[in-house]
């Protein structure tokens, strides 16, 4: 019966010391994103303003296509995270890239789906998505798309789509170096070449690694393609570009003629659902080779 009650009591201890260090964990990083987060008067306004027009909605809407679309016409420009010395948590949905654009779609959905639509929930999101186990740092910035993917699925927001044997796949072994092999094209790297080591570690674990990608000549509109990528599928476009695993992100969007991608442009200059299917959109682009499909869950 003493042993049994010691047995009962190191169990109770046990959980209670991980209890403790879970709460402590969730503090440290709440602390942090007060700290570390950025953003204006307007972003959460803007924030504020969607949700409220979401709770307008079906409770079946399709969230990605939904804050997506809402999000069309916001300008595109590039290294909008890259404005300080020191890495923070940067809320601004009046600039978008192709992977600020999705991720806030995301972070405005995954609130919605939670019940949890207010503006620090969103930011707490928001720092999920972006950095690897939610630490506000730059070396834990989730920079290629493919640890993006492993660390988002890990935490149960995504899920990388198999494709069924009718769909033709190919598949990519990744080699991966661009950020340490072009470090003046990232500004805080070249503020902080001490952090270089730490991208170079990432890089190594992710080279090596195969995923399979439906080629760009082989997308098709027919019933197993439409079963298959489903409106709101993050789409991420493989290339051929030597260092990277992903050059282009965007939201999968069925029309008549076939898919489409809505995305935040570079040509179109803000954030547009592409006119061109995406088979003829990425036909004009070389160094696209392919797509990796992403669940959202």
């Amino acid at each position: 019966m003493v042993l049994f009650c010691i047995s009962l009591t190191y169990s109770y201890l046990c959980k209670m010391k991980k209890l403790l260090f879970l709460t402590l964990t969730m503090l440290f990083l709440t602390l942090q994103t007060a700290e570390a987060q950025q953003y204006t008067k307007k972003d959460s306004v803007r924030v504020m303003e969607l949700f409220a027009e979401a709770k307008q909605q079906k409770s079946d809407t399709n969230w990605m296509l939904f804050f997506g679309r809402k999000l069309r016409g916001v300008p595109y420009v590039a290294k909008t995270l890259e404005i300080n010395k020191e890495e923070r948590l940067i809320v601004n949905l009046r600039q978008l890239d192709c992977l600020t654009l999705v991720e806030n779609a995301l972070a405005l959905s995954l609130c919605m789906k939670n019940n949890q639509a207010d503006f620090k929930n969103f930011c707490r999101f928001l720092r999920l998505i972006r950095y690897r186990q939610g630490r506000i740092s730059y070396i834990d910035r989730l920079h290629y798309f493919t640890d993006w993917i492993e660390d988002n699925t890990a935490l149960g927001f995504v899920k990388e789509r198999s494709f069924p044997k009718d769909i033709p796949t190919a598949k990519q072994t990744l080699k991966i170096d661009y950020i340490t092999t072009h470090t003046p094209y990232y500004p805080m790297l070249v503020a902080h070449p001490e952090w270089t080591s730490d991208i170079a570690k990432s890089e190594r674990a992710l080279t090596g690694k195969t995923y399979f990608y439906i080629p760009k000549n082989r997308i098709a509109d027919n019933d197993s393609f439409r079963k298959t990528i489903k409106n709101g599928d993050i789409l991420a476009i493989t290339t051929s570009k030597k260092g990277l695993d992903t050059s282009h992100v965007g939201i999968a969007v069925w029309h008549k003629d076939g898919l489409h991608l809505l995305n935040a442009s570079m040509i179109h200059k803000k954030v547009v659902e592409e006119p061109m299917t995406l088979k003829r959109y990425m036909q004009k682009h070389l160094s696209q080779t392919g797509i990796r499909v992403i669940r959202v869950l």
